[in-house]
């Protein structure tokens, strides 16, 4: 089995980190290039920093704060919000992001998934996948989950793995920031219908939730931001649970 991944994610708004529930009610969680050299000192794997309003607000992504990630940041780290072209992903990276994420424009323009990964390679292009459940079907939101699609999750999913995806970043709507755990069924549907990674999001509230979305959800790489920001859980402490259940982490 591979080296499993922790991923500290910070959601920016104006400049700060936010955490909301089911995308709603954000909090203030503190800097975001300090929580994010933080986090690498303690050992995350990774990091993703998500520009939550620039696709509604139709602006473009933090290029200047990416340039101020770089330079205190010694991990990988994925950026997203707002990305609708290849110019603008030339420029993230440039910037210092090693991967980008992109969600809406995705949505909306398949194609541009292809082109990015004929551009900058596969292994740059995160493509994320906001879903929420109605009665038993799966659905893709887009708009930093505020618009509803008729897109079923597990069809997308396929779909952004055969245009060149490079991994996949599954968030839960219906999970996210409740922590009551991951939602593995659709983590597992998705993880065992492409061949690439999977990243699991929303839900993270316990040790044992991360246990489960790595052996239930087949997660490849776990994300959570609040029980991170507000130091419910450590990175250090959650690694040595994860060794301790047998599950490799780096």
């Amino acid at each position: 089995m591979l080296a499993k991944r922790i991923i500290p994610c910070l959601d920016i708004k104006d400049g700060r980190t936010v955490k909301g529930i089911n995308f709603e009610g954000l909090r203030d969680a503190g800097d975001p290039v300090e929580l994010g050299a933080l986090y690498a000192a303690q050992g995350a794997d990774e990091l993703t920093f998500l520009d939550i309003t620039a696709t509604l607000e139709e602006r473009d992504t933090f290029v200047e704060l990416v340039k101020k990630i770089a330079k205190h940041i010694d991990i990988p780290f994925t950026v997203g919000g707002g990305i609708k072209s290849v110019a603008e992903v030339a420029a993230l990276l440039a910037a210092g992001a090693d991967k980008i994420s992109i969600n809406s424009a995705a949505v909306y323009n398949p194609q541009l998934i292809t082109d990015l990964a004929k551009e900058f390679g596969s292994q740059c292009v995160v493509v994320a996948i906001d879903t929420k459940s109605y009665e038993d079907k799966d659905k893709v939101h887009t708009h930093g989950g505020k618009k509803a699609t008729e897109i079923l999750t597990l069809d997308w999913a396929k779909e952004v793995y055969n245009l060149g995806a490079g991994e996949i970043l599954l968030t839960s709507m219906d999970h996210d920031g409740v922590k009551t755990g991951f939602a593995c069924d659709i983590t597992r549907a998705v993880s065992e219908a492409v061949n690439i990674p999977v990243i699991a999001s929303g839900g993270a509230g316990t040790l044992e939730h991360f246990k489960e979305v790595f052996e239930q959800g087949k997660a490849d790489a776990a994300l959570a931001a609040s029980i991170f920001h507000f130091k419910e859980i450590a990175i250090p402490e959650l690694k040595r649970y994860l060794q301790l259940q047998n599950i490799p982490v780096r």
